[in-house]
């Protein structure tokens, strides 16, 4: 450019027009975001209740009652599960509360024993029980209105789902309706596909968080640490988290177990991390394989 030159930026009207147009559509991207993810989650409820509806359907039972009785079944499940595990739940977490004076005495004197960890000790005794247990209190409060809010978006993907499983044909041909005719069979196929892999994908976490949470309450039980359920079903709720999810559920697990000594926490921590391994690089690869059709080391890879 030469001396004394300015250089001039015009911006066209369609230009701007484009810039606001993407702003808005970011805009309104993070406003209805929750409505996203409704849809997402009821898509794959959906995905993973068809496959049992479309047996029964097969079966020669018609598909309003065949849907009925697979949204039935899981529900009733669910009910099954809750009545059994939240008395439980809410009993343990009442003893939780009333012992955590007593085993943070019982941690800050182990870790006095070692002088690695003295300087710990020291910190452990001052935290105030009380003061934390008002305070988590006092969250569970104030967060009191998402929590609901949460329920009531995780009861609408369930209707929603259970809508999209009934009105199947009707929803596809509406979709059909929308998109030119050179492009149905192609849609044909990514429907089916992704009606296997969500599916799959579903089945497959179920299997794995399940199977998280009984060895962590079998090994729990077997160490006779407190609280087994709770922390059992903490960990198979981590464990829809890759890899992180097992890391969550260490802490509360061995914190339990050391309240029966330094020897039983370390022997419950090595048999969560051994399980843990064996998860990561042979359970999931495999069930997750298996569900979604695809070879174990592409599913390493994804996770």
């Amino acid at each position: 450019m030469e001396p004394g030159r300015t250089l001039r930026v015009e911006l066209t009207a369609s230009t701007m027009f484009r810039v606001v147009l993407a702003c808005a559509a970011v805009w309104l991207l993070f406003v209805i975001w929750p409505i996203l993810l409704v849809i997402v989650v009821a898509l794959m409820i959906a995905g993973a209740l068809a496959p049992p509806a479309a047996w029964l359907e097969r079966r020669g039972m018609r598909r309003g009652l065949a849907v009925a009785v697979v949204f039935s079944a899981v529900f009733l499940g669910f009910a099954a599960v809750a009545a059994l595990s939240l008395p439980s739940l809410a009993a343990q977490l009442s003893d939780l509360v009333d012992r955590l004076p007593r085993a943070q005495w019982q941690l800050a004197d182990m870790l006095q024993k070692s002088r690695l960890t003295a300087p710990l000790a020291a910190s452990v005794r001052g935290a105030q029980s009380t003061q934390l247990t008002t305070r988590a209190a006092q969250q569970l409060v104030a967060y009191s209105g998402q929590i609901a809010e949460v329920i009531a978006y995780g009861v609408a993907s369930v209707f929603l789902a259970l809508y999209l499983v009934v009105d199947r044909d009707r929803m596809r041909g509406s979709l059909f309706a929308l998109i030119p005719r050179s492009y149905h069979v192609r849609t044909s196929r990514v429907l089916l596909n992704l009606e296997t892999i969500v599916g799959g994908y579903v089945r497959g976490q179920v299997i794995t968080s399940v199977a998280m949470a009984a060895f962590t309450f079998v090994v729990l039980t077997v160490a006779r640490a407190p609280h087994a359920l709770t922390i059992a079903v903490f960990a198979g709720l981590t464990d829809v988290l890759p890899y992180i999810g097992g890391l969550l559920a260490l802490a509360p697990a061995v914190f339990a177990a050391s309240l029966q000594g330094l020897p039983v926490a370390i022997g419950v921590l090595v048999a969560l991390v051994v399980y843990q391994e064996l998860e990561s690089r042979v359970i999931v690869p495999r069930v997750y394989g298996h569900a979604l059709r695809l070879p174990s080391a592409i599913v390493m890879v994804a996770l």
